[in-house]
């Protein structure tokens, strides 16, 4: 997680174009600036491209939706600086945040004023167990990724020594902690176990223990800029090691890092939305203008398709008659069709893994 300060003004902007006569607001926050900025990037074009499909249909109610941008920069106090200047702007709805770290403590802001959020990335799972009736992911959690990454180490590695790393964060920790309980629950023990510090440049040190103690295979639970640079540096070092990891090394940044090292590491995610040709217009819209939706863009487009499906249905923007129809309705997406538990969790995230090769990413084969 980014400790970096709370500056005197959160960047807060509006994307759209033109003054309609009537608006709905609605928000999208993430890391526009940071290490993360590139998941922010993504985030960013799928809301604005969503916003702009649904106002060209005709917008929500009879009103055009207006967008409200938001940086975070992964940064829990920036989250809430963030999430309170949306309540005073009077932003109905919040697609995000990014960072699990920033999602947790902004939820509680949302939950006070009323807004409903909905993250299109936030894995912890204490995201949605809070209790708050307001708050909603169509991403999965950790404890489903995890115990799939385990079992593919357990069936894909055996008998192999595997470390697992984590970068301190709740998304990190998280994805290592519920990867390590489902090894050891079926018998496995790790032979490393390890926190990082997140945003440094030389992880020699750690990669240097890893390969005296023989390591095979590294799980990772952080994100993508620290996993190439330990990839790059073992194979600097001649450690083979294979990584496995989570949703976080879906962005073509992790092969610009690790470059060649990069090769062979697997990592889970949802299956990719622009595979399918229901999507083939969304998806060359994006191309078009000269963006590749990659990563979260489509799962952002999505939160904004919901948001506005249920507001029709609904007839209203109001949290509490918006969460009514969150919880009982299926919605039709670019993520194909959602619906919600009672916690907010989407019922069949469907992960699978990719394996980076040749400085991209598919499915595993």
């Amino acid at each position: 997680m980014l400790k970096a300060a709370l500056c005197a003004g959160i960047a807060l902007a509006t994307l759209g174009s033109g003054v309609a006569s009537a608006e709905i607001l609605v928000g999208v926050a993430g890391p526009r600036t940071g290490a993360y900025a590139n998941f922010g990037e993504q985030v960013f074009q799928g809301a604005d491209q969503a916003v702009k499909d649904i106002n060209a249909k005709g917008g929500v109610l009879g009103q055009k939706l207006k967008l409200e941008v938001g940086d975070d920069a992964c940064d829990p106090k920036q989250a809430v600086a963030v999430a309170n200047q949306f309540a005073n702007r009077g932003v109905v709805f919040v697609a995000g945040h990014f960072c699990s770290g920033s999602s947790i403590p902004a939820s509680a802001v949302y939950q006070d004023e009323g807004i409903v959020m909905m993250s299109f990335s936030s894995t912890n799972p204490k995201m949605t167990e809070q209790g708050f009736a307001n708050v909603y992911r169509v991403c999965g959690r950790d404890d489903q990724q995890g115990p799939l990454a385990a079992k593919l180490i357990a069936d894909k590695f055996k008998g192999k020594k595997v470390a697992i790393l984590h970068d301190k964060t709740g998304y990190g920790k998280g994805l290592a902690d519920s990867t390590k309980k489902t090894l050891n629950d079926m018998g496995i023990q790790e032979t490393m176990y390890e926190a990082y510090t997140a945003g440094e440049k030389d992880y020699s040190a750690l990669v240097t223990k890893m390969k005296q103690a023989g390591i095979d295979v590294i799980y990772l639970g952080g994100y993508h800029a620290e996993g190439g640079l330990i990839m790059r540096q073992a194979q600097e070092q001649g450690l083979a090691a294979r990584m496995v990891s989570g949703d976080s090394l879906a962005t073509s940044e992790f092969g610009q890092i690790a470059g060649k090292a990069a090769d062979g590491t697997l990592f889970t995610f949802t299956p990719d939305p622009r595979k399918d040709p229901a999507n083939k217009m969304v998806v060359e819209n994006f191309r078009a203008s000269g963006y590749e939706p990659e990563g979260y863009t489509l799962n952002s487009y999505a939160t904004i398709q919901i948001f506005a499906q249920a507001a029709e249905k609904a007839k209203s923007t109001k949290a509490a008659d918006l969460n009514k129809v969150l919880h009982a309705d299926t919605f039709s997406t670019v993520l194909g069709k959602v619906a919600f538990d009672k916690l907010g969790d989407p019922k069949d995230p469907g992960y699978v893994f990719y394996e980076w090769k040749n400085g991209a990413f598919d499915y595993a084969k």
